[in-house]
């Protein structure tokens, strides 16, 4: 018990800079992006942006199945999924298993001298 309770206090004093899951591939590929868009995906996985997270999530997922309307596109759904992961353990493993593909497969993606595109 006293293991979950040091967690839960190292989370709740970190929130300022950290990104929700805490994967430090996640934040390689997060710091990879453009600024502007950087900025908006760091926002949404701040652990403080959940309400924002959780509904643009649902909506993106939504897009991805309508992927056959002309603006939305088949990208949302792993998007989506991508942000639900925050917040739903099962979704979390799922997104550890394509992190740890990409650390296998990619590795050039997740190197911080890489220049940004």
């Amino acid at each position: 018990m006293s293991a979950a309770s040091d967690e839960s206090t190292t989370r709740a004093g970190d929130t300022t800079g950290q990104m929700a899951g805490g994967d430090p591939r996640l934040d390689k590929l997060v710091h990879r992006l453009p600024p502007r868009m950087g900025d908006t995906v760091t926002y949404l996985l701040k652990p403080s942006s959940r309400w924002v997270r959780i509904p643009s999530g649902a909506l993106l997922i939504i897009g991805g199945v309508f992927s056959f309307l002309p603006v939305l596109g088949i990208w949302m759904l792993p998007l989506g999924l991508a942000l639900l992961a925050e917040d739903v353990p099962a979704l979390r493993s799922s997104r550890a298993k394509v992190l740890d593909w990409v650390e296998r497969k990619k590795p050039q993606w997740l190197d911080p001298s890489a220049s940004k595109k």
